[in-house]
């Protein structure tokens, strides 16, 4: 199994971006949520400077079909509430994974843990690459190898543009050319590298010491 945190811009249609943007002194945890039919029962909490000002704003937005302030003090508050907005657990959904809780979003930006077989991480991965949304891997842990840093789409482009000199100074081959193996466009073959090379040295950066070593 496969343990990682990853931080994502929230889409902009969903409420918490709004709400988050609006407060950026507050933090917005989602402790707990269930999709129902059309709606989604969610348990939150609010922490920062005026939290009853948060959960106002909260309650106020059109995306918010009731809400139940269970605690409120000086710095947090605890809310239960419904909402028609199910953005995340879609999200998730179609990965087959479930989102692990809490869920934290300051200033329109989310950071979560996934805990996935190498399957669904690949998939994550893939569901993600193919978004337009910016994304960033914080941590990523593994029992004993690097197996499951990268997707097995940025594993073959990797591969096909290591043996083909891609990577090479000078380089024997061009990204257009790496693009042609792959039977992908320019612009994909590109944005893939990017993120596959910036996974590596994220993970190398995370579990090495100064020395280079684990």
């Amino acid at each position: 199994m496969i343990r990682a945190r990853f931080r994502m811009a929230v889409p902009s249609d969903i409420w918490v971006a709004e709400v988050s943007q609006s407060l950026p002194d507050t933090t917005f945890r989602l402790l707990a949520g269930a999709p129902l039919e059309s709606r989604t029962l969610e348990l939150g909490e609010v922490v920062g400077p005026d939290p009853a000002a948060a959960l106002d704003a909260l309650a106020a937005h059109d995306s918010i079909v009731s809400l139940d302030r269970l605690y409120v003090d000086d710095d947090r508050g605890l809310t239960r509430y419904e909402t028609t907005e199910q953005g995340l657990f879609t999200f998730l959904g179609e990965t087959s994974l479930t989102p692990e809780f809490p869920v934290t979003v300051e200033n329109g930006i989310m950071e979560f843990d996934v805990t996935a077989s190498r399957d669904q991480f690949d998939a994550f991965g893939d569901r993600l690459d193919d978004s337009p949304m910016y994304y960033e891997l914080l941590s990523v842990v593994q029992s004993e190898s690097a197996d499951g840093v990268l997707t097995a789409r940025q594993r073959e482009c990797l591969d096909v543009a290591l043996h083909s000199g891609y990577f090479e100074v000078p380089r024997r081959a061009t990204l257009a050319e790496v693009a042609e193996a792959l039977d992908v466009d320019k612009s994909t073959a590109s944005v893939t590298l990017r993120r596959a090379t910036n996974r590596i040295v994220e993970w190398f950066l995370l579990t090495t010491n100064d020395n280079g070593t684990p």
